[in-house]
């Protein structure tokens, strides 16, 4: 009996036969890439997640009071639940539900949660938040917080972004807000550090997605041929990553090859960066109304609360 193909498979051989080639970032995510990640987090390079943090720490009275108390966390993109600790207990939250693309390693940083708040009703959702996902039907309807850090909007392309920010408004009712975590255009050195910094450690997580993709359509990529290229690019705003081919280099996976020259690329994420007059304008064409911006004093990320 033949075994049916993974639901990632049309997605990822249709990104691979395109000019240029493309992998969609999600697929940075098996175990090891998110463990990655979180190294990445904490490269003296990476900016964001630090001044992310310095930010929800200098403000977290400020946040506390306009969010108000008691309501449901909701963390898209949960990762290891770090920063959704902080925000339960600033806010006395009352439900939290992690939601994320690895299934194993949100697993694992739920547990972390549950021995941390005994007492706070907590769910984990495997989801891809991108193709349409939901929560499970005893999860609070008032009062929730779409918690969404890490400048992860920046992944999407505006258009894109401003759907998955009206999926999350309908998630959220009349009663809810949303916090977000958005990367802000600041000097192009720094940015450019951020993602290709000394150790190697993003060319090692950019790399990494090869041998998850290998996995999945049943393809022989070999991680050791290809390059980690990024670099800003200011006409539009973003990072942009790619796996350059060292060599030529033949792909199969099943039913399917490419060949690929050598210097040829396979497009793997953007990452835009925003003006906050820009952001706070797509949040409002996504059905927000209301914003409030905190950001650290050199201006490099910006925090926002949105509601309806």
């Amino acid at each position: 009996m033949t075994q049916p193909l993974p639901p990632e498979f049309l997605d990822i051989a249709t990104g691979l036969l395109q000019t240029p080639a493309t992998i969609a970032p999600k697929y940075f995510y098996d175990a090891r890439g998110s463990a990655l990640f979180e190294e990445i987090t904490r490269l003296p390079e990476y900016y964001p997640t630090r001044t992310e943090n310095a930010i929800m720490a200098t403000h977290a009275q400020a946040m506390a009071q306009a969010i108000g108390p008691g309501g449901t966390v909701i963390e898209l993109g949960a990762g290891n639940c770090q920063k959704a600790r902080a925000l339960c207990e600033c806010i006395q939250a009352r439900h939290y539900v992690a939601v994320d693309i690895s299934e194993a390693f949100m697993r694992e940083a739920v547990a972390g949660m549950r021995a941390a708040f005994p007492a706070l009703p907590i769910d984990a959702v495997v989801a891809d938040i991108t193709t349409g996902w939901a929560l499970p039907a005893h999860v609070p309807k008032g009062q929730r917080l779409v918690f969404y850090p890490g400048s992860s909007i920046g992944n999407f392309d505006p258009p894109q972004a401003q759907a998955l920010l009206s999926s999350m408004r309908g998630v959220l009712g009349m009663e809810g807000a949303l916090l977000i975590g958005v990367d802000l255009v600041k000097d192009t050195a720094v940015l450019n550090a951020a993602y290709d910094d000394a150790a190697g450690v993003t060319a090692a997580f950019n790399r990494n997605m090869l041998d998850h993709v290998s996995r999945l359509i049943g393809a022989d990529f070999d991680a050791r041929q290809w390059l980690h290229r990024a670099f800003f690019n200011a006409a539009q705003s973003r990072i942009e990553m790619h796996l350059e081919a060292a060599q030529d280099v033949d792909v199969t996976w099943l039913g399917g090859a490419r060949h690929f020259a050598q210097g040829e690329r396979i497009h793997t994420e953007n990452s835009y960066k925003y003006r906050v007059n820009d952001f706070v304008a797509l949040l409002r064409q996504a059905g927000f109304a209301q914003t409030q911006v905190w950001m650290d004093a050199q201006q490099w990320f910006a925090v926002v609360l949105a509601r309806p």
